[in-house]
């Protein structure tokens, strides 16, 4: 990476405007939509959206706290039916590649969430991307609407509300009092934004930006919800989509609760994987030498916290806690050794261990309200009679021990307004290429599958074995099997011939800036 880009940090003089000449923009395509109830959505009229696409993007150096060069901020409608009605604001910022006489165009990123801010990705990225690579675009990054810096959704919650609470999950009255309890305090609070924060919308705003910077095609890296609002884009625009990839997929078909129970399946299977690597390493951890016996080993700590909680940190564990401060784990065999250790340990001795970090909670308010707009709004498929999701809690309990009830718990959706809009339903040939480890706790291998064959133009990289969400760029020295196909379809826009399986690198780690936000937030 150049000095130029390590010293991002550094005061750098304001960018030129950018400007955007109508001749050069290609209008927004009329959105294709395929939904199952609701009101067909009305498409702007020709030329509605013109005062957006040639609007100028005026760059300023960006806040202390956002690692770019240049930051700026554009307008788009609040709602896409009424484009002349209420503005709202898209915050960007940018790093500008190094060599202007080979640039393609520019590279939009997103981190994922929903929720997640992008604005400081352009150098997260950046910095980890090869030169020749970066060297072709201007690398962008953006907070989606409702999002950090633009036109921000809040719902007034405490920390105590929005914290997660480890040991829940048998207080049915409780959790659902908290779902209707959050969803009253968005509308209460940000009513008349919150109907408007969709993927659908997001992608709308992305195509904006790409007319406001002069491009033709969009350019995109998304990762985890970053597939999908992707997906969502080459749906609605598959003129415009240019060289996608998609990072650690979601299956659009899932969306959205299906999305989390179909985790259960896949963290059982996790969970025997484990058993297998733990038991192989029993000198090491001492949780039993074979699976069997790792797997008594687990389920009895569990059991036994039930009648003396496990103090890690200032959490006071029972069984639930464990489970559910495990379960996104154990796909990443050697970090889950670890931590059942620890928790073992703790158990025997009766001391307190080391805090265990949460997978589940947003922290803060803005993170936790732009989540559910997003996750309510997009679909139809969130019950809305509360003895369904007791139901299914109970079905799942049995169904899937270690997993339990953490897909199909109640959540503020069964409460929340319904969307404006049908579904949209991915089904088109836009070329892209996804990216998949094996073993990825958050967007299991089956929803990367279930993408691939949603986007019949895509093609598939697994990295077979490899561990954790993310997979682009990996560290090392050695270059990835999988980063060399992301790189060379970067750089030429001519996709693998066919799916591929890449081997994982020896000795790498994946440092792929995925979002803080948790792909599920548990609202007991």
């Amino acid at each position: 990476m150049s000095a130029r880009r390590r010293g991002v940090a550094s005061a750098l003089a304001p960018a030129l405007a950018v400007g955007v000449l109508a001749a050069l923009t290609p209008a927004l395509t009329t959105p294709a939509y395929a939904g199952r109830s609701g009101p067909a959505p009305m498409v702007p009229a020709e030329g509605a959206l013109d005062q957006y696409t040639r609007q100028k993007a005026v760059w300023k150096a960006c806040p202390d706290d956002v690692a770019a060069e240049t930051c700026a901020t554009i307008k788009v409608p609040l709602d896409y039916r009424a484009p002349g009605g209420k503005k709202i604001d898209i915050a960007l910022s940018r790093i500008e590649t190094s060599a202007p006489g080979k640039r393609v165009g520019s590279l939009l990123l997103n981190p994922g969430g929903p929720g997640g801010s992008g604005l400081s990705m352009p150098f997260a990225l950046g910095f980890a991307m090869p030169e020749h690579v970066t060297a072709l675009y201007d690398l962008i990054g953006f907070d989606p609407r409702g999002v950090g810096r633009s036109t921000p959704v809040t719902c007034g919650t405490t920390a105590a509300e929005r914290k997660s609470d480890p040991n829940a999950g048998v207080d049915f009255a409780r959790d659902e009092a908290n779902a209707k309890k959050i969803a009253d305090k968005c509308r209460k609070k940000s009513g008349s934004l919150v109907p408007h924060i969709t993927t659908a919308n997001t992608a709308r705003d992305l195509d904006i930006v790409r007319a406001v910077l002069g491009d033709r095609k969009l350019n995109y890296i998304g990762y985890s919800y970053g597939t999908y609002l992707g997906a969502v884009y080459t749906q609605l625009f598959p003129g415009n989509a240019g060289r996608m990839v998609l990072d650690s997929a979601a299956d659009p078909a899932l969306m959205w609760r299906g999305t989390f129970q179909a985790m259960a399946g896949e963290a059982e299977r996790a969970y025997a994987r484990w058993t297998v690597w733990a038991a192989a390493r029993h000198s090491t951890y001492r949780l039993g030498d074979t699976p069997a016996k790792v797997s008594r080993t687990f389920r009895g700590l569990v059991a036994d916290a039930d009648r003396e909680p496990v103090v890690m940190g200032r959490e006071k564990l029972r069984g639930n806690g464990i489970r559910i401060k495990t379960a996104f784990r154990f796909a990443t065999v050697k970090e889950a050794s670890k931590v059942v250790a620890r928790l073992r340990t703790a158990a025997a001795t009766g001391k307190p261990g080391p805090a265990l970090p949460d997978f589940f909670g947003a922290s803060t308010d803005n993170q936790l309200g732009a989540y559910y707009s997003i996750v309510c709004n997009d679909t139809r498929s969130w019950p809305r009679d509360p003895k369904t999701y007791r139901k299914d809690v109970a079905r799942d309990r049995v169904a899937y021990p270690l997993y339990g009830d953490l897909g199909s718990a109640i959540t503020p959706c069964a409460y929340w307004d319904r969307g404006r809009e049908p579904e949209v339903r991915i089904d088109n040939r836009v070329k892209a290429l996804i990216t998949q480890n094996e073993w990825d706790s958050q967007t299991p291998l089956s929803s990367a599958r279930g993408l691939n064959r949603a986007l019949k133009g895509s093609v598939l990289v697994q990295v077979a074995g490899g561990e954790g969400h993310g997979v682009y760029p990996a560290a090392g020295e050695k270059v990835a099997c999988a980063d060399q196909k992301v790189n060379e379809y970067l750089v030429s826009g001519r996709l693998p011939a066919k799916n591929t399986i890449c081997a994982p690198p020896v000795g790498t780690q994946r440092t792929a800036p995925l979002s803080g936000t948790a792909p599920l937030v548990r609202t007991r």
